[in-house]
């Protein structure tokens, strides 16, 4: 066999080394870059994913976490001073300003996951708040956080202020925001809302509320609504009464009750301008103040005490004092099982007295620029309440005449001829009661363009036993009341200043002069003429703002039904 065509395989040619050792073949170097490439792609994607973890841990850490959340528990730990701000003063003025303040959420608006929008509400006043999502400054989950605020949580907040893009209409401050940049919270809320602010303040479109808050007839004297509109859900008074604290928070609940103080500090204010000095009368006393009128009786040690009606017997005590002057503002009682619209078993009187020189029509004419002065104080002083209310409550604009005419005054009798004439059957000395009250208002109204008028000259047999009667017709007496739209407001008179006829009246209403002892001695030490007069202020309120239901105008009224809250 020749040698050149072996018959036996040569084997596989081997690389080899210096060391004349045998190498990997070529199919082990191509594994081998394999797997290095594997490796390699490996170890890139491990790198990879390493800076992912590490780009998610970052993102994970919370750069704004001391920027908001929980305060702790105010216990007056420390003061800082920092300067905070009301939302009152916030104007485009204040453009740029860094500014700190405390404030309830109102509302609060999530846009997405990086900005929050928050009504921000301190009593009548709003502003809009912002947060954005800012690299170092505010971060998502900061903005999170604050769009999982309660409404009603109270936040403290510090941001720049920033003019509006356009007018905010949710506010009442709208030509600014604030653009936040702390945000904690200082309390939230441990119970569930009965109801939202903003449907509590949605605007009541009906006439008169009917006369008992439990009225089957309430839904349909809450607000109405256009059926092309949306449907919100509406807040009964009941309601609003039950949950009272909830209700005061409303913008409205806070103007009428800003009105109210103002009510009282105008009242004030006059008086004290007229030579008045303030008096504090005891609220137990030994007897009932009026004949006729209901009384609260109360244990009194081993006997009984009466819930004073009125302040009477102590002015006109402290007239036969020689203080002459004299007014209180104070709690007054009346156990009447009324369940109107106006009346409340526990109100706040405005009462004065003072002497008389020559006429009864000195303290009437006083009492009447007392109630001038409060309505020009009112208008003047208290616009944006007033507007506020009335975003509530539409009404015509209170109306009461000024310039050389003054303001009526009319007789009983004259009042009675109005009503007769206008179809309704009476006697001459018949009471007036709330319906023909009201018909008279809108007779007058129609015939003198007026709100706010006088009746003088009521019959005897209506007012209490201490009313001095007219000396030319003894069935009329010298009293007067008060009315502002067709319901009244204050009930006054010349009192009785003489012992004598003092406890010859007193028997006539079937009134004891030994049982007030001590007030009929006042008398017989000797005590000038003198006359005053008694004013609701809830009605008041009520018939200047027409709330349509005293109890709006009372913080937390009383009436048969209610002792709670």
């Amino acid at each position: 066999m020749s040698d050149n065509n072996p018959t036996v395989a040569e084997p596989v040619a081997q690389a080899v080394d210096a060391e004349g050792q045998a190498g990997p073949t070529k199919s082990e170097l191509k594994k081998r870059a394999k797997q290095a490439e594997k490796e390699k792609k490996a170890a890139e994607k491990a790198a990879k994913q390493k800076e992912l973890d590490a780009q998610k841990q970052a993102a994970e850490v919370d750069f704004a976490a001391e920027l908001y959340g929980k305060l702790p528990l105010n216990q007056s730990q420390t003061r800082t001073n920092q300067t905070r701000i009301q939302i009152s003063t916030l104007s485009a003025d204040r453009d740029g300003e860094q500014v700190l303040l405390r404030a309830r959420v109102q509302t609060s608006r999530a846009q997405g996951s990086k900005m929050v929008f928050l009504n921000l509400r301190q009593r009548t006043d709003s502003v809009q708040a912002l947060l954005v999502v800012a690299p170092e400054k505010v971060s998502k989950q900061m903005v999170k956080w604050a769009a999982g605020l309660s409404d009603e949580s109270i936040v403290l907040v510090e941001g720049v202020v920033a003019k509006a893009p356009e007018p905010i209409k949710s506010a009442s401050v709208s030509d600014v925001e604030i653009h936040v940049s702390k945000l904690y919270l200082i309390s939230g809320l441990e119970a569930r809302l009965p109801f939202t602010i903003e449907d509590a303040t949605r605007p009541i479109t009906t006439g008169d509320e009917p006369e008992d808050e439990d009225d089957e007839k309430q839904e349909d004297a809450q607000a109405t609504q256009d059926p092309a509109q949306p449907q919100f859900n509406r807040v009964l008074l009941k309601t609003r009464l039950d949950n009272r604290v909830i209700d005061l928070r409303t913008q409205t609940s806070q103007a009428v009750f800003r009105l109210q103080a103002a009510i009282g500090e105008l009242f004030r204010q006059h008086l004290h301008h007229n030579g008045f000095i303030e008096i504090h009368s005891p609220k137990l006393q030994g007897a009932a103040t009026e004949s006729g009128a209901s009384v609260f009786k109360v244990g009194y040690f081993k006997g009984n005490a009466f819930l004073a009606q009125s302040p009477q017997l102590a002015k006109q005590m402290a007239i036969a004092a020689d203080f002459e002057r004299v007014y209180e503002i104070g709690p007054v009682f009346r156990a009447e099982n009324s369940r109107t619209h106006r009346h409340m078993t526990e109100f706040m009187g405005l009462d004065l007295e003072m002497t008389i020189e020559e006429h009864y029509h000195e303290v009437m004419e006083l009492l009447d620029s007392v109630f001038l002065a409060i309505f020009r104080g009112l208008k003047e002083k208290y616009s944006k309440e007033i507007d506020i209310v009335r975003k509530q409550f539409p009404a015509d604009e209170f109306k009461w005449r000024e310039g050389p005419e003054g303001t009526l005054k009319i007789t009983f009798k004259e009042a009675n001829d109005l009503l007769v004439a206008d179809g309704v059957e009476r006697g001459p000395q018949d009471d007036i009661d709330t319906e023909n009250e009201k018909r008279l208002g809108r007779i007058i109204k129609a015939k003198y363009d007026t709100d706010y008028y006088i009746i003088d000259k009521f019959p005897m047999a209506l007012r209490p036993f201490y009313t001095m009667p007219d000396p030319d017709d003894p069935t009329l007496s010298n009293s007067y009341d008060f009315f502002m739209r067709g319901e009244e407001i204050l009930s006054g008179a010349q009192r009785i200043h003489d012992s004598a006829f003092l406890c010859e009246k007193m028997r006539e209403k079937g009134v004891d002069p030994d049982s007030m002892k001590s007030y009929v001695d006042a008398f017989r030490l000797g005590c000038p003429p003198h006359g005053g007069g008694g004013i609701g202020l809830e009605r008041v309120l009520m018939l200047f703002l027409k709330l349509n239901n005293i109890r709006r105008a009372s913080m937390f009224p009383r009436d048969p039904k209610r002792l709670e809250p």
